[in-house]
């Protein structure tokens, strides 16, 4: 009898783990939420002009990941050029660093303190981090710290830094420091001193011709024609266990129908802290109590239509300045030129991260545009009477948070679903991990093999530590079908 297979969630992760399932010769079904594939990195349409969820660079160390993208899009992914700058006090500053850039805006006096500070945190760095602000201060210097990181990191997650576990800033900061940032200005080099390339320095990128959803939409076409389904606009409500298997998932479409899925294997993407709660029967109280402990940020877009054919070069612009909400604008005109149907008109993404308890996110969308126009305004990135029209995008659960407390829940939901011989979780929300959907890719990669049997842990992906981007084959000859470490 042929091996059912059933995947919650049809973002990077859960599409990835049917596609190479069914490189493997085994079809699944998809069951997804929304009606609209892709997780975070769909791409939402508004009057003919395309957005991202964020911006989602299509660049990766792994070169699995680059040959699926290259075979899912072909030549519809387009190579692009990497603009990006921060914007703090009335002043642009390139990110990544650039010495004199960074000492015209600063200017001498402040900058000559910057490296006093960063001196200073190199002779007597903080010998215990255990939160984002310390992390930061130990590599940067505190001044530089508080005039680059603390602002824009604090609006984003909406706590303290201090409140903010450093694994975080180890995750997505990693091999950058200050002393690394100067020496790639100086000698344009993307790699640290022991040749490794620093992600956050790259200056070019992949990108789909139509945005990000396009790469997924494509996914889900290709996998249907296979045999591999989705179906749209199901929620998972229950995971039935038995005997530490699960034996079915019950889900509701959006007009209230109860369907029921068998099947031998499962992979969920979906929240941990969703799963925990729709598990039947319910795991014991210290998991539960450790899942509601687990917290998420909320991300809002409001899309500004302007009647301008350029409005600034920048793909993105982090808004480092205290005196407005906004943190980050995305420029999608400067990421493909296919996502504005007008030429000579401009669409501004001005991403706000919320929790969904504020008063902001409940707020309508004519009152958010009228906001979003007037900060925009005070940065002086255009003028009010410049917008046609706008839209508004919200989406719960976006960022997984690395509060003090995060990791010892995470580890005891995770030890508890150890014992389901035939649940594995991935993705960013099914692994409670600030992932890029390069690494949610893997992750879906390895589930799908370990259904064939490989021993394929998979939370160590995007673990320094653990996470090998390239493994051996039996024999010791070097392969491309990257491995994490076995359990």
């Amino acid at each position: 009898m042929e091996r059912r297979i059933a995947i919650v969630g049809a973002g990077p992760a859960g599409l990835t783990a049917a596609y190479e399932l069914q490189k493997l010769g085994l079809s699944s079904t998809i069951l997804e939420a929304d009606e609209q594939v892709g997780g975070l990195s769909r791409t939402v349409k508004y009057e003919g002009y395309r957005f991202d969820v964020g911006g989602h660079r299509f660049f990766s160390k792994s070169s699995l990941v680059n040959s699926l993208w290259q075979e899912i899009l072909g030549e519809d992914l387009l190579l692009r050029s990497r603009l990006s700058r921060i914007h703090y006090r009335g002043h642009f500053f390139d990110y990544p660093l650039r010495p004199l850039n960074a000492l015209l805006g600063l200017g001498a006096t402040e900058s000559l303190k910057v490296m006093v500070s960063y001196a200073k945190a190199k002779l007597f760095p903080d010998r215990d981090e255990k939160n984002f602000e310390q992390w930061v201060s130990n590599r940067f210097g505190k001044r530089l710290y508080r005039i680059f990181f603390k602002t824009y990191t604090e609006k984003v997650w909406g706590m303290q830094c201090s409140d903010i576990s450093a694994d975080w800033a180890a995750q997505r900061i990693k091999n950058l420091s200050l002393g690394e940032a100067i020496r790639a200005a100086f000698f344009r080099s993307q790699r640290n001193k022991d040749g490794q390339i620093i992600t956050t320095l790259i200056d070019s990128f992949m990108y789909p011709r139509l945005g990000p959803g396009m790469m997924w939409e494509r996914c889900a076409e290709k996998l249907d024609r296979l045999g591999s389904k989705t179906i749209r606009g199901t929620s998972v409500e229950k995971v039935r266990i038995s005997e530490s298997r699960v034996v079915s998932l019950i889900g509701r479409n959006h007009y209230g129908d109860k369907m029921e899925l068998d099947a031998d294997d499962f992979i969920s993407s979906m929240p941990l802290a969703s799963l925990v709660n729709s598990i039947d029967p319910l795991p014991p109280s210290e998991v539960i109590r450790a899942a509601r402990a687990l917290q998420y940020r909320d991300y809002l877009t409001v899309v500004l239509i302007v009647q301008r054919k350029e409005v600034f070069p920048d793909n993105w612009i982090y808004i480092h300045s205290p005196q407005v909400r906004m943190g980050r604008v995305q420029n999608y005109k400067n990421w493909s030129p296919e996502m504005v149907p007008n030429s000579d008109r401009t669409a501004l993404g001005l991403e706000y991260f919320l929790w969904n308890s504020d008063d902001m996110w409940s707020w309508p969308d004519e009152r958010l545009i009228d906001f979003g126009k007037a900060e925009c305004a005070e940065l002086g990135l255009i003028f009010s009477n410049e917008v046609l029209d706008g839209a508004v995008v919200r989406m719960r659960r976006a960022y997984p948070v690395y509060d003090s407390s995060y990791r010892k829940n995470v580890t005891l939901i995770k030890q508890y679903l150890a014992t389901l011989a035939n649940f594995q979780t991935i993705g960013r929300n099914g692994l409670h991990r600030y992932n890029n959907q390069d690494h949610s890719m893997l992750t879906g990669v390895y589930a799908a093999r370990n259904t064939m049997g490989e021993q394929n842990d998979v939370w160590a992906v995007n673990t320094e530590a653990t996470y090998h981007e390239q493994g051996t084959s039996p024999d010791g000859a070097s392969t491309d079908r990257e491995v994490p470490r076995g359990v």
